[in-house]
């Protein structure tokens, strides 16, 4: 299936592909469009919409996109509530201090938009610093 969110990923546009793939769809395809036509490509390609104004996955309160798969798919997993808690401090600037990771995953996100990378290659380098950062969070989660 196809899943489709704003192009120049950051934090979100990073861990929510990372969370689909390891947890809700294996074989999705990440497109990433102008903010513009995120809606217009979901509709016309099939297309699940997600971290974007009107998308179908996006911020709903206090709840971030990454927050909203978690609980729209009930993903229920000590750890990926863990790793939801950084994920928000390092997307929500009034939450930065949420966990003490949170500002060193902004800072990472930061630095690989500033690599000048298409976005799907700074999709495929990124993925494995969210494997990572679970199983930081699955042993947090065990260690509890």
């Amino acid at each position: 299936m196809k899943w489709v969110t704003r192009e120049h990923p950051k934090t979100d546009r990073i861990a929510c592909p990372w969370l689909i793939r390891k947890f809700i769809d294996p074989d999705a395809e990440i497109v990433y469009v102008p903010p513009d036509q995120v809606l217009e490509y979901a509709e016309r390609e099939g297309a699940t919409s997600f971290d974007a104004p009107g998308a179908k996955y996006t911020h709903r309160g206090n709840r971030w996109s990454f927050e909203t798969l978690v609980d729209e798919y009930k993903i229920n997993d000590p750890a990926i509530a863990v790793l939801a808690k950084v994920v928000h401090g390092a997307d929500v600037s009034a939450d930065r201090d949420a966990t003490s990771e949170s500002a060193g995953l902004l800072a990472i996100a930061n630095g690989f938009a500033l690599l000048d990378l298409d976005d799907q290659r700074q999709l495929e380098l990124e993925l494995p610093v969210y494997d990572a950062l679970y199983a930081w969070a699955q042993h947090q989660a065990s260690a509890d």
